[in-house]
């Protein structure tokens, strides 16, 4: 970073859902969480990262991107093969297992990981190379899997609780999305017919029922951008990531039952704020829950702007701040791209590594 200066890049997004149930619990019912008081419709954090991984991987033309499985064992297999086809997959299997083993990640048997793995196209690609020359050095494969994160596996980290020096610290935090108002789960009664079944035959040949709440949510992460730096170590790849990481998050939506409720919206407002002092949630606006026979849009859209003034107080001034869909508000873009051209902009004018 320019200066060693710390830099925290705040992104903010007021989104209205309709029915959906995008995020269920183990019972089948919408996510939710007590705020304020009442009953607010949630979006789990992991879903929507989620959302964004894949999002990297369709949109972001990236070379080196995560994969979190268990069956990493075939990954680095597949990946021994594509290096040197003479080798029987096997063999390569059992080569995979054992330099990943030497490496201190524990398998089974039927050749899994014990627990899901997170690792990147690259470090798979070394590990492949280093089993094919038969490298077991625990210390020089550890530093395989430290080396070339992806950008998935530097946002969102990786924890492996059995060996801690594969751990990596997540440079990004993503809250839980929440309703900025209560909200009441509702149930859909469904009934299918058979397309076979007899005229005599009026009963349905299915028939069950499927939950689902509507809401207008408030969507919040942050990513401690110095940290980021540290982790990719080039200027380019990480203005680049921070531009997909944003574009991600507001083009990105959970896919549980979108065939059900095909509720694919986009935010209606984004806020992108740069800050040297610490990331700040603007949750705050919305612990008194908007009461409204009128639309929650525009009223959530009033208190975020009014929140973000009243943090003033509190925090430094942001270095700046980008928006898209907020009226007479600083930063206001054209559009998303616009946005996003300064930001980068922006980005490079701060990020020297």
């Amino acid at each position: 970073m320019k200066d060693n200066r710390r830099l925290f890049l705040d992104v903010h997004a007021i989104q209205t859902v309709p029915p959906s149930n995008i995020n269920r619990d183990n019972t089948g019912s919408p996510k939710t969480a007590q705020y304020g008081g009442v009953t607010r419709a949630r979006v789990s954090s992991q879903s929507w990262k989620k959302a964004i991984r894949q999002y990297f991987l369709e949109y972001g033309e990236l070379k080196n991107v995560g994969v979190r499985s268990l069956e990493i064992v075939r990954y680095i297999a597949d990946k021994i093969n594509s290096i040197d086809d003479s080798i029987d997959y096997d063999e390569a299997l059992k080569m995979a297992q054992k330099v990943l083993n030497s490496a201190g990640v524990s398998t089974t048997k039927d050749g899994k990981t014990k627990a899901l793995f997170f690792i990147s196209s690259r470090q798979a690609e070394n590990l492949a190379r280093a089993a094919i020359d038969g490298n077991s050095d625990k210390k020089e494969l550890q530093e395989m899997l430290a080396n070339d994160p992806a950008i998935d596996i530097a946002l969102f980290g990786r924890m492996v609780a059995e060996d801690p020096k594969l751990n990596e610290d997540a440079s990004c935090q993503v809250a839980h999305a929440i309703s900025t108002h209560a909200v009441q789960t509702e149930f859909d009664f469904f009934t299918a017919t058979d397309d076979f079944s007899s005229s005599n035959d009026a009963g349905a040949g299915m028939l069950g029922t499927i939950e689902f709440n509507s809401a207008t949510l408030y969507r919040y992460a942050n990513v401690a951008v110095h940290d980021f730096c540290r982790q990719i170590g080039d200027t380019g790849m990480v203005v680049n990531a921070l531009k997909l990481f944003i574009e991600a998050f507001a083009k990105s939506m959970p896919t549980g039952k979108a065939n059900t409720f095909a509720n694919q919206t986009l935010p209606q407002a984004v806020l992108v704020c740069l800050r040297q002092d610490r990331p700040v949630s603007l949750v705050s606006a919305f612990e008194r829950p908007i009461r409204s026979s009128d639309g929650y849009v525009e009223q959530s859209i009033k208190r975020l702007v009014d929140e973000y003034e009243n943090v003033k107080q509190w925090v430094e001034e942001p270095i700046c701040a980008f928006s898209l869909g907020i009226e007479n508000f600083a930063g206001n873009q054209g559009g998303f791209n616009e946005l996003l051209e300064q930001l980068n902009e922006k980005l490079n004018e701060l990020i020297v590594l």
